[in-house]
């Protein structure tokens, strides 16, 4: 078994077997506080968290978001969106979005589980949900939602010396979140926190 196959099978063992349910909402602590109390409930999305096999070992899939989209353009995400009423569940509504932004065959995925839902501070309660792939096809991205596609390998993503910090500003308070930088590509924010989760459940010492 490659060490690639050993990471993911102590992942899939790590990982929750179903969709978690979702939180209260008063029980919910945001990455970040904004400034005005939420007006309106949680809203549910999904992110996919693609493990892609390739013949030089699995990677990560993100992508670089349209410049031209009116939230987080130009930031580095995982494929994923807002959760359909027509959606089964969030392992369906992930894999619709990545077909919907890169054309991600739903037969190509296999998913494997799901981590602990992650509260933003715009409101968005996201699960993320992983997935082994076998692409049939490359990943072409959709150019209204995703300016482009790429993949950061899955042994970076499980170094330490990977990550280092960033800094923002919002309201006048300093915020800081995981910063991964990778071929001209800087990931940070929700992503980069989530991709940190994601290597620390790989990684620990013992499930959690």
């Amino acid at each position: 078994m490659s060490s690639d196959d050993t990471i993911i099978s102590r992942l899939a063992s790590r990982l929750l077997a179903a969709p978690p349910p979702l939180p209260a909402a008063e029980t919910l602590v945001p990455d970040w506080a904004p400034q005005k109390p939420f007006s309106r409930p949680p809203v549910p999305a999904a992110v996919l968290i693609a493990l892609v096999r390739r013949p030089e070992g699995h990677t990560v899939l993100y992508t670089e978001r349209s410049p031209d989209l009116r939230a987080h353009s130009g930031q580095v995400a995982f494929p994923g969106g807002k959760v359909d009423a027509e959606d089964e569940d969030v392992a369906a509504a992930a894999l619709r979005e990545a077909f919907e932004e890169v054309g991600m065959e739903r037969a190509d995925a296999t998913v494997i589980g799901f981590m602990p839902t992650y509260f933003t501070g715009t409101n968005y309660l996201i699960t993320p949900v992983v997935a082994t792939v076998e692409p049939s096809g490359p990943f072409v991205p959709n150019p209204g939602e995703v300016h482009s596609v790429f993949e950061v390998p899955l042994q970076r993503i499980m170094l330490p010396e990977a990550y280092g910090e960033f800094s923002i500003r919002r309201d006048g308070k300093e915020h800081r979140t995981w910063q991964i930088d990778h071929d001209g590509h800087r990931i940070w924010g929700i992503t980069a926190n989530l991709t940190r989760r994601f290597r620390d459940l790989a990684m620990s010492e013992a499930a959690t």
